[in-house]
């Protein structure tokens, strides 16, 4: 009786995303907010690589290396622990990231390793996790992390992590302007809250509308039609990250001197996204912007076993 080879290493390719639509409501008792975020996976990805290994190693290549943890602290590394611990097995593994997707850049770099780490992992040790479990993983590890997961579109609920897959009819061609330093996440929500106060509103759930997402937003990417959806894009963080960095601005404005449909921040930034009418002008544009920009197409599929 033959028996299977052990497996020896597994890569697993995670994309980027960028939100199209980041609606927050207001702050809740837990301190988080309720979001209405559509992501929209785009075609820069990390690969992360899981091989046998005596104990738990991580090391890393490519883009923003320096600013990668190599310990407890990085995602992929918790990625690991949580299915081990589901299994109750030791989280024996070296996790090797290579990194195209910038850090802390509002693009889910570090959700997206997270994601390839749990998939690379449940095919290295076997244990077979049904997808809905991989998903409630992700959903403890962090509120992008399931979306890295599946990729496309989908609309996300709660913090985010609650998903409903959406039909896109086409693609679409995204520049990603990626601004040197990163942005706290929760340093640009309490800029979000304290500018909702200081413009004489409530920044608490009960001062604001429940988020939902927009129904022309939804239509336009079931459409693939990109100058309908470079009409209604939208991210409530921007202001906040602005403000936390007032050079944004000029490239936000950059971006549509150069040819740009739209323009916003992704997620909470600093990263700045070009939505461009088609790829050779998108190539034009990453090409044209000052400092390191990249073009990407849309959609892109999740976590994928290469």
């Amino acid at each position: 009786m033959r028996s299977d080879p052990p497996v020896t290493a597994v890569t697993v390719r995670v994309p980027a995303k960028v939100n199209v639509q980041l609606t927050v409501g207001g702050r809740r008792p837990d301190g988080f907010h309720d979001l209405a975020n559509v992501f929209l996976a785009v075609g820069l990805y990390d690969h992360v690589t899981a091989a046998p290994a005596e104990g738990l190693r991580l090391t890393a290549e490519g883009r923003d290396v320096d600013r990668v943890p190599l310990d407890g602290t990085n995602l992929a590394a918790r990625a690991a622990v949580a299915l081990a611990k589901r299994y109750g097995i030791e989280p024996d593994v070296h996790l090797h990231i290579d990194k195209a997707v910038p850090v802390a850049g509002g693009m889910a770099g570090g959700s997206a390793d997270a994601a390839g780490a749990l998939v690379a992992c449940d095919a290295l040790w076997g244990t077979g996790a049904p997808r809905e479990e991989l998903l409630d993983l992700c959903a403890e590890l962090g509120s992008d992390v399931p979306f890295s997961l599946v990729g496309g579109a989908a609309l996300g609920l709660g913090r985010g992590e609650r998903l409903t897959l959406l039909e896109v009819g086409g693609g679409f061609h995204w520049v990603f302007a990626v601004a040197e330093g990163g942005l706290s996440t929760p340093e640009v929500y309490r800029e979000c809250d304290r500018l909702r106060r200081a413009g004489g509103g409530g920044d608490l759930a009960g001062d604001l509308p429940a988020p939902a997402a927009d129904p022309e937003l939804v239509t336009a990417l079931a459409a693939g039609d990109a100058e309908r959806l470079a009409a209604v894009l939208t991210n409530d963080l921007q202001a906040a990250a602005v403000g936390l960095r007032p050079e944004l601005a000029a490239t936000l404005a950059a971006g549509l001197d150069g040819g740009a449909l739209a323009a916003l921040v992704s997620g909470s930034g600093p990263t700045c996204a070009f939505l461009a009418p088609s790829a050779a002008a998108a190539d034009a544009l990453a090409a044209a912007l000052p400092g390191r920009a990249y073009a990407a197409p849309a959609p892109a599929p999740g976590a994928t076993i290469l």
